[in-house]
């Protein structure tokens, strides 16, 4: 009778793991484009991580300017600084001053575009189903 208690538990583990590796979201809107980006297949799963071309774009030509110690007087960013949401309406409204003042224009469309969706996949509320959907 303890194994099968043992057993039940460590498949109620695997079962919980697995959903919570499932936590992040699928699929973006854009507002930029007026498309629906499915982030979990494809091509857009592979550049919406770290190590794929939207995660490239945030270290080689993001954090060049938004490192901890910058002497740009730009603000530290990392995943997290916004949710889901907001990362959208930095890419849509393009408010930030990097934005207004060119630096953007070295990044292509497609380019920008896989950097929200890596933004937008790894935001602070990106574990949150919720918010995501």
């Amino acid at each position: 009778m303890n194994r099968f208690y043992l057993l039940m538990a460590l498949f109620l583990l695997f079962v919980s793991l697995a959903l919570e590796a499932d936590a992040r979201p699928t699929k973006r809107f854009d507002a930029t484009t007026q498309t629906c980006r499915n982030l979990a297949d494809g091509q857009l799963e592979w550049h919406s991580r770290p190590w794929g071309d939207g995660g490239k774009v945030f270290r080689k030509v993001c954090k060049t300017c938004h490192a901890r110690s910058n002497d740009k007087g730009a603000p530290f960013l990392w995943t997290e600084s916004k949710s889901s949401k907001g990362w959208n309406r930095v890419f849509a409204r393009k408010y930030p001053e990097c934005a207004k003042d060119g630096s953007w224009d070295a990044v292509s469309l497609d380019q920008q575009l896989k950097l929200n969706d890596y933004l937008y996949r790894f935001a602070n509320d990106s574990q949150d189903r919720d918010d995501n959907a």
